[in-house]
């Protein structure tokens, strides 16, 4: 055999059992440390639950919580809390507000919400909100614009990213009855 021929196989020799070593499954995570998973620190949020709620006020929860765990952490809902008007599924948000209504039985059996006297952002017309301080034609297409490619307001003070609204505005809108 000559030099380059052992030096070949030596070569490949080696390319074997580097591939050999690189290709080979890799262990199972040690599970013996269960401990370790269950002590990093959770994240959570804290939200402000009112309405119709036994226990109204601030909660802390989970940063993965909804809203149907705001309301069972707040002592869960009176009877008579239109539910059916709440997205109980939707994700919280640290610092929002979640206002359980009160609903009343229509005709039919169908939930309607009494009327409080409250305007509903995230419902109102451009016409309803044309009823409020300050908000002509304009300013309430702004508003329901906003709305639409934003979604929903989650407190009063997301107003302050409309066009033609500030402080002085949003006062006047609190003031109002003006509610998410």
């Amino acid at each position: 055999m000559s030099r380059t021929q052992i030096l070949l196989g030596g070569v490949l020799a080696v390319a074997a059992v580097v591939g050999g070593w690189w290709g080979r499954p890799q262990p199972a995570p040690d599970s013996s440390l269960p401990g370790l998973v269950a002590s990093m620190p959770v994240a959570t949020i804290t939200v402000y639950v009112s309405g119709a709620v036994n226990s109204p006020g601030l909660v802390s929860l989970p940063s993965d919580a909804r809203v149907a765990d705001a309301v069972a952490a707040a002592g869960g809902a009176l009877p008579g809390a239109g539910l059916d008007l709440v997205n109980l599924a939707a994700p919280l948000v640290d610092g929002e507000q979640v206002v359980i209504p009160v609903a009343s039985m229509a005709p039919g059996g169908s939930s309607v919400p009494v009327d409080d006297g409250m305007i509903r952002l995230n419902q109102a017309s451009a016409a309803e909100l044309e009823a409020l301080p300050g908000v002509g034609p304009v300013l309430a297409q702004r508003i329901v614009a906003f709305r639409e490619a934003h979604g929903p307001f989650r407190t009063l003070e997301d107003l302050l990213d409309v066009p033609g609204i500030g402080e002085a505005k949003l006062a006047a809108f609190r003031e109002a009855g003006v509610v998410p």
